[in-house]
């Protein structure tokens, strides 16, 4: 399926947001390096929480670990939240709990199938849906910013750049949702779960992150920068959202690292 370009409308996005819209303000980009750079320098000068930052086109996006994540612009969904939890509230967990608002919104545009991967990304059919990327705003605790980055259709011209198996959400549905309508379900399901993980933290939504757990009680291994460090079999995550790994050394909790199935 060829990409047909639907774009961004900031009047579309706030109507599909119903009674949540005046919990946002919407920024919408043609092109930006990083949306989650451009949410950074925006929260360094005092943006309000609910700044959404949406682009286009990225000519630098990241992803985890220093990656870049691919876009093209009617294809894609890229764009980045700030919200300010109070300076003292743990962050363990957060990025698992965005997953999970993530899931919640595909499942309801009527995708199914949909599991996530710890600790950041969304697959379907085993290949990558959704990534999500938390940075903190400097010297302001509790300030962060959620990068998400979604395949909405898979042309070939973006598979091609893509190094990790990837599937678009055209791929699950009978026809390519719009895009409008889809940030404005992922929204408000970020709006409700970020206010049950600001009240009782990761706990409250873990039971949902595991429903969803793609590689539970997979044998899987851990690297960092591409170097093996452990490999065992995934058992459960803990409550600040740290993966427990059975190993040959016992349950071991893994904080940071990027997991893959093993070969078999």
């Amino acid at each position: 399926m060829t990409a047909s370009f639907d774009a961004l409308d900031a009047q579309v996005v706030r109507a599909a947001l119903d009674d949540r819209a005046d919990l946002f303000r919407l920024d919408f980009l043609d092109a930006c390096e990083s949306t989650n750079s451009v949410a950074l320098e925006r929260a360094g000068y005092g943006a309000p929480a609910g700044l959404v930052v949406a682009s286009e086109t990225q000519t630098a996006g990241r992803g985890r670990r220093g990656r870049t994540w691919h876009s093209l612009a009617g294809a894609s969904l890229t764009f980045s939240l700030l919200w300010r939890f109070p300076p003292a509230l743990p962050l363990g967990g957060l990025s698992l709990a965005v997953g999970v608002a993530l899931a919640r919104a595909l499942e309801g545009q009527g995708a199914a199938g949909i599991m996530l991967k710890w600790p950041n990304d969304v697959l379907a059919d085993g290949r990558k849906l959704a990534g999500i990327l938390i940075e903190m705003v400097p010297n302001t605790p509790g300030a962060t910013v959620i990068g998400i980055g979604l395949n909405v259709q898979l042309p070939r011209a973006l598979a091609a750049r893509i190094a990790a198996e990837a599937i678009g959400l055209a791929d699950l549905l009978p026809f390519a949702p719009s895009r409008n309508l889809l940030l404005g379900a992922v929204l408000k399901e970020l709006a409700a779960v970020l206010a049950r993980f600001e009240a009782d933290g990761f706990p409250a939504l873990r039971e949902d992150w595991l429903a969803r757990h793609a590689y539970a009680g997979a044998e899987v291994r851990l690297s960092h920068d591409g170097v093996i460090v452990a490999q065992g079999r995934c058992v459960d995550v803990d409550q600040d959202g740290a993966l427990l790994l059975h190993t040959d050394r016992g349950v071991q909790r893994i904080v940071s690292g990027e997991v893959s199935l093993r070969a078999r």
